[in-house]
């Protein structure tokens, strides 16, 4: 990854294909993000294997209950960094909060419920 105004420092891994940061803005505890070392199809398939070993990981060793693993590109999609970056979100049960009579918010949908009643189908 050639050095340019990125809020990326200080990583806690590194492979010969990516780094590993702490995302500065965490969705939930434990947020990590794999950048790529250079913008290629190879770099950024190295950080999603990364993730997804990372999440399994984090499953066996019972730090969270599930995972997300995603990518804006673009941004209409939300990107906000215009750089590839691979996010690695753990997940826990009730981790959305809960209605005003108790019930936890219900995941069902994952990445569909960017769009308002698109996650019940």
């Amino acid at each position: 990854m050639k050095k340019k105004n990125y809020p990326w420092s200080k990583p806690i891994g590194e492979t010969n294909h990516y780094c590993v940061y702490k995302d500065k803005y965490p969705v939930s505890p434990g947020h990590l993000l794999f950048i790529p070392k250079e913008d290629h199809i190879v770099y950024l398939d190295k950080c999603f294997i990364g993730a997804y070993d990372q999440g399994q990981i984090w499953i066996k060793e019972e730090f969270c209950d599930g995972y997300n693993i995603g990518m804006n590109i673009g941004a209409h999609a939300g990107q906000t960094i215009m750089y590839p970056h691979i996010h690695l979100i753990p997940r826990s049960e009730g981790d959305l909060g809960r209605y005003e009579n108790g019930d936890a918010y219900d995941p069902t949908g994952g990445v569909r419920n960017i769009f308002p009643g698109k996650g019940k189908y």
